[in-house]
C-alpha cells in the first residue's frame, strides 16, 4: 500500500512542474505581446486549471495554495519596498496616506452602492463587497512596474498607496462582517485595530528592518554580509509571523523592511555611547549584486505561482452567474470610483504639485490580486451573507483590472508622456 504522503507529494512536485513550465513560456509570450507577465500569467493559469484542462487542482483553501499566497506576496512586496526611495516618498506622503485610508473608504461606498443597486442585495452586504475590492494589490503592480519604468514618484505612490492600504480594507471588511453577523459597532474598537495593524506593522518592520541592515551592512558589525540573501529570506518570514502574532498587517511589516534594506547607505545613527560615535552602513558591490539577483529569483518564482494558482481558481460558473451586474459594477469601480478616490486625494497635497497626466495615470492603476482573493475566500470559509457573490464579483474585479488595465498600462503611460 502507498504512502498517502507520498502520493501527495508527488502530486504537488508534478503540479510545481507545471506551473515552472508554463511559467517560463508565459514570460516568453508576454515578451513577444509586450504586456505585463502577470497578464498572460492569469490566462495560462485558467487554461490548466480546472475551468479548462485541469492540469493544476490545488484548492484555494488548502495549506500549500495559503503558504504560497502569504509568502509570495510577502517578498514581492519586501522587493517593490527595496525598489523605493525615501527621498521620493517623503515629498509625497500625504498624498499616500490619503489614498491608504479616506480613497479606501470612498472607493468602499461608491461600489457598495453600486451593488446594492445592481445587484439587489442589502446594504450591508453590498458595503462587504466594497470593502473587499477596494485596496489595491501590491504583487500586481510591484511586476508592472518593475517592467514599465514609468515616472518616479508616480510608480513610487501607487506602490506604496497598494502596500499600505490592506490594512484598511482588511479593516473594514471585518467590521463589516461584525456588523451582519452581530449587528454592532464599536467606532472605538475599529479605531484601535486599524491603529494596531498599521502602527504595529511599521514598528515591527522598523525593527526588524535595522536589526537586518546592521547584520548585512554596518562598518563594523556586518558579520552575516555574505549571507544577505538569506537574511531577506528570514526577516520577511519573521516580519509577516510577528506581525500577524500581534495582530499588526505582516505585508506592511515586509513594505518597511524592504524600504530600510534598499535605502539602508542613507542612514546614518549616533550612538549614545562612546561619544556619540555615528553608525554608518554600506554594502560592497559583489554581496549587493548577490543579493539583488537573488531578491529578482524569488520575487520572479513568487509571481509564476501566485498567478497561475489565481487563475486556476477562477470559478467560471459564478462569474456567468453574476456576469451582467457584474460589468456594471467593474464600470462603476472602475470609471467612477477609483477616479473620484484619486482627485479627492490628490488635490489636497499642494506641495506634491501633482500634474493632471500624473493624476489621470493613477485614475487607471488600481489592479485587484492577491489580498482581495485571499479575503474573499475567508469570507466564503465563514459562510458570510452573500459570500459566493462577494468571491464572484471579487474574481471578476481580478480579472478585469489584470487583463485589461494591467496590459494597457505602457500605452497609456506612453500617451500621457510618463515613460522613462
Amino acid at each position: 500500500m502507498e504512502n498517502p504522503g507520498i502520493i501527495d507529494a508527488t502530486r504537488f512536485l508534478l503540479m510545481a512542474l507545471i506551473v515552472l513550465v508554463f511559467g517560463v513560456f508565459s514570460s516568453k509570450i508576454s515578451a513577444w505581446l509586450k504586456v505585463p507577465d502577470v497578464v498572460v500569467l492569469l490566462i495560462v493559469g485558467i487554461l490548466v486549471g480546472p475551468p479548462a484542462l485541469h492540469l493544476i487542482d490545488l484548492p484555494a483553501e488548502s495549506a500549500v495554495n495559503q503558504i504560497i499566497l502569504i509568502f509570495g506576496a510577502s517578498y514581492i512586496l519586501f522587493e517593490g519596498g527595496s525598489g523605493l526611495s525615501l527621498k521620493v516618498i517623503k515629498k509625497v506622503w500625504l498624498t499616500i496616506s490619503l489614498l491608504a485610508i479616506p480613497g479606501v473608504l470612498i472607493s468602499l461606498v461608491i461600489v457598495g452602492l453600486a451593488a446594492a443597486w445592481l445587484l439587489g442585495i442589502p446594504m450591508l452586504p453590498a458595503l462587504l463587497l466594497g470593502a473587499v475590492i477596494a485596496s489595491t494589490d501590491p504583487a500586481t503592480l510591484v511586476p508592472i512596474f518593475k517592467q514599465v519604468k514609468i515616472r518616479e514618484r508616480v510608480t513610487q505612490t501607487v506602490i506604496s498607496e497598494s502596500a499600505f492600504n490592506d490594512a484598511t480594507g482588511s479593516i473594514a471588511a471585518f467590521t463589516i462582517l461584525g456588523l451582519i453577523t452581530m449587528g454592532s459597532f464599536s467606532a472605538e474598537k475599529s479605531l484601535f485595530s486599524f491603529i494596531l495593524m498599521a502602527g504595529g506593522g511599521i514598528l515591527t518592520g522598523i525593527v526588524l528592518g535595522l536589526l537586518a541592515i546592521f547584520l548585512i551592512a554596518h562598518t563594523r558589525y556586518k558579520f552575516l554580509t555574505e549571507h544577505a540573501p538569506f537574511i531577506t529570506l528570514i526577516v520577511v518570514i519573521s516580519a509577516y509571523l510577528l506581525g500577524e502574532k500581534i495582530g499588526a498587517s505582516g505585508f506592511m511589516a515586509v513594505f518597511v523592511i524592504g524600504i530600510l534594506i534598499g535605502n539602508l547607505e542613507s542612514f546614518v545613527f549616533k550612538s549614545v555611547f562612546g561619544g556619540g560615535k555615528a553608525h554608518e552602513f554600506k554594502i560592497e558591490q559583489e554581496h549587493h549584486g548577490k543579493m539583488h539577483h537573488f531578491i529578482e529569483l524569488i520575487s520572479t518564482l513568487s509571481r509564476v505561482f501566485i498567478f497561475i494558482l489565481l487563475g486556476s481558481h477562477v470559478n467560471l460558473d459564478l462569474i456567468k452567474q453574476y456576469f451582467l451586474p457584474g460589468l456594471g459594477i467593474m464600470f462603476v469601480f472602475m470609471f467612477i470610483a477609483r477616479p473620484v478616490s484619486v482627485l479627492c486625494c490628490t488635490l489636497p497635497d499642494v506641495k506634491a504639485k501633482w500634474k493632471w497626466n500624473e493624476i489621470l495615470f493613477m485614475f487607471w492603476t488600481r489592479e485587484t490580486g492577491v489580498i482581495p482573493a485571499a479575503i474573499s475566500g475567508l469570507l466564503v470559509g465563514a459562510k458570510a451573507p452573500y459570500a459566493d457573490v462577494i468571491a464572484s464579483i471579487t474574481f471578476m474585479s481580478i480579472l478585469f483590472t489584470i487583463l485589461i488595465q494591467a496590459s494597457t498600462t505602457k500605452w497609456l503611460a506612453g500617451k500621457l508622456k510618463l515613460l522613462e
